[in-house]
């Protein structure tokens, strides 16, 4: 049994990991459980040899560890069934409205693996160390005995009401992620899951003001914090945030070597520092990670209690990698200038097979770009193309590190509800997000590396479901991903036809590929000019290598431009970024300056006041007609026109009509003339002039609040939709 079990970390490349898990299953008091086990009972302690667990970093794999392990059946105690429902979750004590809510409101049945393995043993009040990949059900496995915990401890919190007398400085309950998506996403589940109880969740992660965040606490309360480690550090040691857990009853790092490997080492040191010490304050530590590292370990080992903790292996060792069991495809395409149009075939024909076999799953995909300046770029075009068609089309969606972080929570949350869509992204979404039915992963150009390779495809096939892989790559970038992608199951594939086509050749020689090309190149007509500057200084920036140079990427972007995109000279390499990319020699680099100031303050930036288009059609911080992200014509503090994240033509604070956030023409208090505040369809707030006062009937003040709790309006950029 653990032979198999090492034989499948070996089979992973998990060699530090392996050497743990052989050190962890000689530590007295730890129970090593595997799903070889699930069936039968929980496993009994392995081994007989004391050893603390302090030297379990410093133990290496030997033969003894790895021999096989013998049991005495007869004098083992007896070991309770596995529950794996969650309606039966009431035998081992969790409390009815939480079983309620899980089988009622959130309509599950049955337990996956992890949650079976994980919950069991949770529920016993030991802690835990739990091995398991994301998809599989974990944000479960570590809120039901996390509530229960609680509820156990303060049976007054079953009554709502008790919700009045939560305290920010008396948290009973933190939750770790590495991400602010995946801390939002848990964040939800939980106020689900505490929706008939007097439990108060609240979330707190960057991207976020963390002012507003503090008073939302300290106006409310907080017995549970889900947050990300850094805005958790700057909370924690703000001492007029008023933010404590002194009687801290449950502690849970979720991604555990995600978090380590963007380094928050350090920061969840400090955090520990401001935490009770589980001498003084019995706590239940619930840690899990895809995999055990080293650093993991030594993690572990500074909270977990040495004498009362299990670990727990999820991973079958039958079960493959989702990066070995789906699908992958190749797809090589001529130059830069076939990506966008290949996107578009390959959605058609995933729509086409839906429409032909309806129980075949809806076409639903993310497309992961390298970088933020891209997945803008491919926005605006997508968005510009039959593709977003109100009639025909699907939605569109777009996440990256320069939306807000509401603007990024409502991207995932409409993501996740839709039944078919594309989702943009930077590799923000690659590792912890769940976005359910996802069928399809396209990668646009080299994967930084082999392991981020594996992380965007593990967004689909997730659970054991089905799903594909398509990796999108130019003639030139062939030779360097087959030196970054060793030993992975990727497969030429040519069903996508428009991917080797000469763009400039004639629409009857295209044949029925030119359908893509021609609304691609009508797409590019209606996008700012200089978001394709941005994508190719942006492009520029990418990881080189032997098989993949720098001249390479030059060529390829100046045919896009020139060709795909019918340029008269491409964009120009200022003398010092060129010079300190190395870039001065190169053949094809044009060296200078561009003026693209007027279109930018046209256009705007989002993330500098001039730019961002919001949404569909909503424009963001010019100086006319500014925004910054309304739903239709939105903005954000123009001059003259501006607004703050209308629904349509919005406003939040413009010199002259301007507004804060209507539902429709509504605004905020403008200085000039027609200015509005707030209204529902031409509601008003106050204007300098003119400016009308809130109302009420059928023409509400104030934002619009949504059933998904999506705000838009008020002086706030809306989502970009």
């Amino acid at each position: 049994m653990f032979k198999a079990s090492l034989q499948r970390h070996v089979r992973l490349g998990h060699a530090v990991a392996r050497r743990q898990i052989s050190a962890l299953s000689s530590t007295r008091g730890i129970c090593f459980q595997t799903l070889e086990q699930h069936t039968g009972r929980l496993s009994q302690p392995i081994g007989t040899q004391s050893i603390s667990l302090r030297c379990l970093s410093q133990r290496l794999y030997s033969q003894s560890a790895a021999a096989p392990q013998t049991y005495d059946n007869a004098g083992s105690a007896s070991t309770p069934e596995l529950i794996t429902k969650f309606g039966d979750l009431s035998k081992l004590g969790v409390h009815p409205r939480l079983v309620e809510a899980i089988t009622v409101g959130m309509k599950y049945e049955d337990m996956t693996d992890v949650q079976t393995k994980t919950i069991n043993a949770a529920l016993n009040g030991v802690d835990l160390v739990a091995q398991a990949k994301t998809g599989t059900g974990k944000t479960l496995a570590f809120l039901i005995p996390t509530l229960q915990r609680l509820l156990a401890a303060e049976p007054d919190l079953v009554d709502k009401y008790k919700r009045r007398t939560a305290r920010s400085n008396d948290v009973k309950a933190i939750i770790m992620s590495p991400t602010r998506e995946l801390a939002e996403q848990i964040g939800v589940e939980a106020t689900k899951l505490v929706a008939n109880t007097g439990i108060v969740v609240q979330t707190a992660v960057g991207g976020t003001r963390k002012r507003e965040a503090m008073m939302k606490m300290q106006r409310e309360g907080c017995h549970i914090l889900v947050a990300t480690p850094g805005r958790l550090k700057d909370i924690l040691t703000d001492s007029y945030a008023n933010v404590a857990a002194p009687n801290l009853r449950a502690f849970v790092l979720d991604e555990a070597d995600r978090m380590l490997d963007v380094g928050f080492s350090d920061d969840i040191q400090e955090i520990l520092s401001y935490l009770p010490k589980i001498e003084d304050v019995d706590r239940q530590t619930l840690l899990f990670s895809a995999t055990i590292p080293r650093d993991v370990v030594h993690l572990a080992k500074s909270l977990v209690k040495t004498d009362n903790f299990e670990f727990v292996q999820t991973i079958d060792k039958n079960e493959a990698p989702t990066h070995e069991r789906i699908p992958q495809n190749l797809v090589v395409c001529r130059g830069y200038e076939n990506y966008f149009p290949a996107i578009m075939e390959l959605a058609a024909k995933a729509r086409q097979l839906h429409e032909a076999d309806p129980e075949k799953p809806p076409f639903k995909a993310i497309v992961f770009m390298s970088n933020t300046a891209t997945v803008q770029f491919a926005n605006e075009v997508f968005r510009s193309s039959s593709l977003a068609d109100r009639r025909s089309g699907i939605p569109i969606y777009d996440i990256h590190s320069k939306l807000s972080q509401p603007q990024r929570t409502a991207s995932a949350e409409y993501f996740r509800r839709a039944k078919e869509g594309i989702l943009l992204s930077s590799d923000v979404t690659a590792r912890g997000m769940d976005f359910p039915g996802v069928t399809h992963v396209i990668q646009i150009g080299l994967p930084p590396d082999r392991d981020q390779y594996i992380h965007r495809i593990g967004r689909t096939g997730r659970a054991g479901r089905a799903g594909e892989g398509w990796l999108l790559l130019s003639e030139e970038e062939v030779d360097e991903a087959r030196r970054r992608l060793p030993g992975l199951p990727i497969k030429p594939n040519k069903m996508i036809e428009v991917a080797q086509v000469d763009i400039t050749q004639s629409t009857e020689a295209q044949g029925e590929a030119g359908k893509y090309i021609s609304d691609v190149a009508k797409a590019y007509e209606n996008v700012p000019k200089f978001m394709f500057k941005q994508t190719y200084h942006a492009m520029l920036g990418q990881k080189f290598g032997r098989g993949f140079r720098a001249e390479d990427v030059i060529n390829l972007l100046n045919r896009w431009c020139m060709q795909g995109m019918g340029w008269e000279e491409v964009p120009a390499i200022s003398p010092n970024s060129a010079r300190n990319r190395g870039l001065t020699r190169i053949r094809g680099v044009r060296i200078g300056h561009d003026d693209i100031e007027e279109e930018q303050s046209k256009f705007g930036r989002s993330s500098d006041g001039f730019g961002g288009r919001g949404g569909s059609g909503g424009r963001g911080g010019g100086f006319n007609r500014g925004g910054g992200g309304g739903f239709n014509r939105g903005g954000g503090g123009g001059f003259s026109r501006g607004g703050g994240g209308g629904f349509s033509r919005g406003g939040g604070g413009g010199f002259d009509r301007g507004g804060g956030g209507g539902f429709s023409r509504g605004g905020g208090g403008g200085y000039g003339s027609r200015s509005d505040g707030g209204g529902f369809s031409r509601g008003g707030g106050g204007g300098g002039d003119r400016g009308r006062p809130q109302r009420f009937d059928s023409k509400f003040s104030g934002r619009v609040d949504r059933p998904d709790g999506d705000r838009r309006g008020q002086g706030r950029s809306s989502a970009s939709f």
